[in-house]
């Protein structure tokens, strides 16, 4: 069915059982795949251990549809679910998607969002399971993503021991300098805010860190300084990040210099960019990994997070229900 010309032009035209049809049409094949969209579960093969994440994305909050096309929500919304099971260790196999929109959106955007999900899928090499659709007031999707340890054990965030280095891989304050661009009426520079509609995350990252031995990982999705606080506290130590150890793109010093905002707080504290931060044995950090910092027995003020061995005095990252929070 192709929406325009003489037929449905909105989701309350087409119907339901309709945009399913044509949501799962001609799905690319895989072995793992077992049975695919049709029935009421799809079959997924696995081998030993299952690692399950969700994450869920609402127009307004996590993505808006004058800064974002169609392509890039549904991009984003794989990305996000898939770093998750990335920073696990693990190899991601799958996504299920849940999608709700207004009866009057356009049957085209929601083509192309699921064009967009097709597309992040195929770079993130994970398999489109289906899912399902409903009507709401405004568009949501709620993505579940599943991977397979392949027999390995889980990263966990409280594995960190004194002694470990810590190292990143991906990209950090790229998309926080997106927000910043847009949210002044800018479209530029076109990197980042590139970045910020479809996060670009280090694929098959995690499982290069388990294999070298990481002890603890996590997904950078709120700031790197709140998401090493997680692996601080799980852990019971300190992390200590060293601001001399990041090389800061060019790119980011120009948002940094327009917007008057030192392009390190972007680094420290902007989220969405879903790189993945470890920490691992010293002499173990893999290649694409960038060493940034150490683990330390826990200050006296108890676990958490050190910039250049002192506290940090601003808000370390996103939390959404912080009064006043807003992407």
């Amino acid at each position: 069915m192709s929406p325009g010309g003489n037929g449905p032009t909105t989701l309350a035209e087409l119907g339901e059982f309709a945009l399913i049809a044509e949501l799962v049409r001609d799905l690319p094949a895989s072995d793992e795949v077992l049975l695919g969209p049709g029935d009421d579960g799809a079959v997924l093969a696995v081998g030993g251990s299952v690692v399950v994440s969700t994450d869920v994305l609402v127009e307004g909050v996590h993505f808006r549809r004058d800064w974002s096309g169609p392509g890039d929500v549904g991009r984003k919304a794989v990305a996000v679910n898939v770093a998750d099971i990335e920073a696990m260790g693990a190899r991601p196999q799958g996504v299920v998607v849940g999608f709700s929109a207004p009866g009057d959106t356009e049957v085209r955007w929601v083509l192309d969002l699921a064009r967009g999900l097709r597309t992040e899928c195929a770079e993130a090499g994970v398999n489109l399971l289906g899912g399902d659709t409903t009507r709401a007031k405004e568009v949501t999707l709620s993505v579940t993503a599943l991977g397979t340890l392949d027999g390995r054990a889980p990263v966990r965030r409280s594995g960190a021991r004194p002694g470990d280095v810590l190292a990143y891989a991906g990209r950090l304050g790229w998309a926080a300098a997106g927000l910043l661009v847009l949210g002044r009426g800018f479209r530029s520079p076109r990197a980042v805010v590139d970045v910020q509609r479809v996060p670009v995350v280090p694929y098959g990252q995690g499982a290069v860190a388990a294999r070298a031995g990481a002890s603890s990982m996590v997904d950078v999705s709120d700031g790197l300084l709140a998401d090493l606080g997680h692996v601080a506290r799980a852990s019971g130590v300190s992390i200590d990040v060293s601001t001399d150890a990041f090389e800061i793109p060019e790119t980011l010093e120009t948002v940094g210099a327009a917007t008057r905002v030192d392009p390190i707080l972007l680094v420290l504290t902007g989220g969405e960019d879903h790189a993945l931060a470890a920490t691992f044995p010293p002499g173990s950090v893999p290649e694409g990994w960038t060493t940034i910092g150490a683990v330390t027995e826990a200050a006296e003020g108890g676990p958490g997070v050190l910039v250049d061995s002192s506290s940090f005095a601003g808000v370390p990252g996103f939390d959404h229900f912080r009064p006043g929070a807003r992407r």
